[in-house]
């Protein structure tokens, strides 16, 4: 059963890093292909320097992201059964050898370090080679840095406790930890839900009452029209770090929110955001929000029971190198393998996304004006250089909104 287990991990592995290359190659190419014209539904408000900009910096993120597919997937090869893994518990095993809780955190913690050092390269690149060159970047070395210890501490100081509270669960809670453990999780997330735009979020940026009070009453209008109550309007710093506009609702119950980034209301006149707000309106009309705890829960439910019963399976162990099993080190194997096994589900989730974008986009259409969603989103089309024309398959496998040609033809027959 344990060779059988290697077996699979290891197709599995070179068919979704394989996958993962083909899918980025075909995108790049895709691209490249339609780089010299403009697609006819947007030759009128986007020129050609702006597509082929859009063109140039997806390719050169694509090829990024499968150079770190690749750097991925040599690093869990070398965690897993390259003995990696192993090497880290039997060091700490030397240091540590009462208190397995405490052990099996740092284990964790060290593989979970390891993984993010490889990643730092990658993610500098992107903001200051790739970022820099297509003129996105406003960060500074230190200000990403900085960024980055913050990150690690915050993640520390939330996901320790869970840690802890998950290992000392499964040591002395009965073949029932799981259950325990996914009740912790679940109310852990949602506690993380409602404090978040209050507490963690200000670590990072700076967050201002809306100051525009015109804009301010037709947003306050609009909120009362569609039943939607929240904290407050705010504004975010994002021009510190990013020339990127967002928009977005954040929190959970009496925590919401509704934040803009500088950037957003800098480009988009009074109409157009009124229509991007609206199609955010649509996402809390239509309980997507909702829908994706509860979807959240049903799949952390049914992964801690799998879990619960892999552990006491000497092969699971064995079959991903590991040849001291531990409760820890379950969990560590879990988490680390279970993307490889869930990869080829990601187009069902990325088409279950497309879906709620259109159910906003529509809600949009009918609270809002269709044609100003429509203005809203080739002016974000444009300035964040988001392809117009990526791959089909692609695009199915990735993205989370629809393509920009099929979304806005949508949005068409409520133009008329």
């Amino acid at each position: 059963m344990a060779s059988t287990l290697t077996t699979v991990f290891v197709a599995l592995l070179v068919i979704t890093t394989f996958t993962r290359i083909w899918l980025g190659r075909r995108h790049v190419s895709y691209i490249q292909s339609h780089r010299e014209q403009v697609p006819s539904a947007f030759a009128g408000n986007i020129s050609l320097d702006a597509h082929q900009k859009a063109a140039d910096y997806t390719s050169a993120k694509t090829r990024l992201v499968i150079a770190e597919s690749i750097a991925q997937a040599i690093l869990l090869a070398l965690l897993t059964i390259g003995g990696g893994l192993m090497l880290i518990d039997e060091a700490w095993r030397n240091m540590i050898t009462e208190s397995e809780i405490i052990r099996g955190a740092l284990v964790i913690l060290s593989a979970f370090l390891v993984s993010a050092l490889l990643e730092l390269p990658f993610d500098y690149y992107k903001t200051f080679v790739i970022d820099q060159k297509f003129g996105f970047n406003k960060m500074t070395p230190a200000m990403f840095f900085s960024d980055m210890v913050k990150h690690s501490l915050v993640g520390l100081l939330l996901g320790a406790p869970i840690l802890f509270a998950a290992l000392a669960l499964m040591q002395s809670s009965g073949d029932y930890w799981w259950l325990y453990l996914w009740v912790v999780w679940s109310v852990f997330n949602l506690l993380m839900l409602a404090v978040y735009p209050t507490f963690i979020a200000p670590l990072f940026n700076k967050f201002s009452p809306l100051a525009d009070e015109p804009l301010k009453k037709r947003i306050e209008a609009l909120l009362t029209k569609c039943g939607f109550k929240s904290q407050g309007l705010f504004v975010m710093d994002g021009s510190t770090r990013s020339s990127h506009g967002n928009a977005y609702f954040t929190g959970f119950g009496s925590s919401k929110r509704v934040v803009f980034f500088d950037t957003l209301l800098d480009r988009l006149d009074g109409n157009e955001i009124e229509a991007v707000l609206a199609h955010e309106l649509g996402h809390f009309k239509h309980h997507h929000v909702i829908k994706r705890i509860v979807l959240m829960f049903v799949v952390s439910f049914l992964g801690l029971a799998l879990l619960g019963w892999l552990k006491n399976q000497g092969w699971f162990y064995e079959g991903l190198g590991i040849t001291l099993p531990s409760d820890y080190m379950a969990l560590l194997l879990f988490l680390l393998a279970s993307p490889v096994f869930l990869f080829l589900l990601r187009p069902l989730l990325a088409s279950y996304s497309r879906k709620n974008e259109f159910e906003a986009d529509e809600y949009a259409a009918r609270n809002a004006e269709a044609k100003h969603l429509v203005e809203a989103l080739v002016k974000l089309y444009r300035d964040n250089a988001s392809t117009l024309t990526p791959d089909p398959l692609h695009s199915a496998f990735y993205d989370s909104h629809p393509p920009a040609s099929i979304r806005i033809s949508k949005l068409a027959k409520f133009t008329g």
